[in-house]
């Protein structure tokens, strides 16, 4: 067995996460268990991802051009949408509100998620405004289809309404008169309030440079608490719930996630040290041990539920 190494350099990037404050951040239990894409899917109508019995489909978002002809705007990707999330999320769960304000400007919002904001054609305000709107048009249907006599599902969207100012930018210092913000639809607050996954946003941040890394760290942190015996997840399930579907056959493919998935997990142990994980040549290895954050009674049983 090889448990995932901690090198010198993460053990300095990790020294915030152990030595400070854990601020207890949230994420909706679908978000740990499926995951939004990792690089655009490109001209597709839709794009999926599986969990054993658990799937989810994403559909993007239209709009009407100049000329009255549909366009898509695209899918979510990589770890804008993922930080936007976990934003969105910790913020229904800590107010109890549907409406969400992100702050004056995406520089406050974007400070809060541990980013500096930039500017220009590529600069973080720009991909976090573009992904912001790709996320809040998008339909996710859930579908879990464990029992044979029956399916269950639900179609949501992340937003019902939104209103985000994009004039401002840190290169001028100019500040919105109004402030974004982003009302949550019906069914993501119920599911986000009812199933809330906490985790530790330090952790988070910490992590954010990777959507990988923030897909294992929301993973573990939900499989820890309800894992009472030694299980083995195998490569090619995690293949399927991180990586590619279509890959599973391919074995250069298939030595490459592991490879990602491997290095991936090593920095996130480095600041999940309580996780009790290994790898071995058939999966992941989950052993009993301690929750990321102290854990309620009630995450216990929704843990259990899974």
């Amino acid at each position: 067995m090889s448990r995932p190494e901690r090198s010198p350099l993460d053990i300095r990037t990790a020294t915030e996460v152990w030595d400070g404050e854990q601020e207890v951040g949230y994420l909706a239990r679908v978000f740990t268990q499926t995951s939004l894409p990792y690089r655009d899917p490109g001209d597709v109508p839709a794009w999926g991802r599986r969990n054993g019995d658990l799937s989810l489909t994403v559909q993007p978002g239209m709009t009407t051009c100049e000329n009255n002809k549909p366009e898509s705007i695209g899918y979510p990707f990589g770890t804008m949408p993922r930080l936007i999330l976990t934003f969105l999320s910790t913020e229904a769960v800590r107010t109890g509100s549907q409406d969400i304000v992100l702050g004056d400007s995406l520089t406050d919002f974007m400070g809060s998620m541990g980013l500096t904001a930039t500017g220009g054609r590529n600069g973080s305000l720009t991909r976090m405004r573009n992904q912001s709107h790709r996320l809040f048009n998008a339909t996710l249907t859930i579908e879990y289809q464990g029992d044979a006599n029956r399916r269950i599902g639900a179609k949501l969207s992340v937003a019902s309404a939104y209103n985000i100012w994009c004039g401002s930018g840190p290169e001028n210092g100019h500040r919105s008169l109004f402030a974004s913000t982003v009302h949550l639809s019906d069914e993501f607050f119920r599911e986000v309030t009812t199933h809330p996954v906490p985790l530790d946003m330090n952790a988070i941040k910490a992590l954010g440079g990777s959507a990988l890394r923030l897909d294992i760290y929301a993973w573990l942190t939900y499989r820890m608490v309800s894992v009472k015996q030694e299980t083995m997840v195998p490569w090619e399930s995690l293949m399927m719930q991180f990586g590619s579907a279509g890959a599973t056959s391919d074995r250069r493919q298939r030595h490459q996630f592991r490879r990602d998935f491997t290095a991936a997990l090593r920095q996130v142990v480095v600041v999940y040290p309580q996780a009790n994980v290994d790898t071995i040549d058939g999966g992941v290895v989950l052993r009993p041990g301690l929750p990321h954050i102290p854990i309620s009674p009630r995450f216990r049983i929704l843990a259990r539920a899974k």
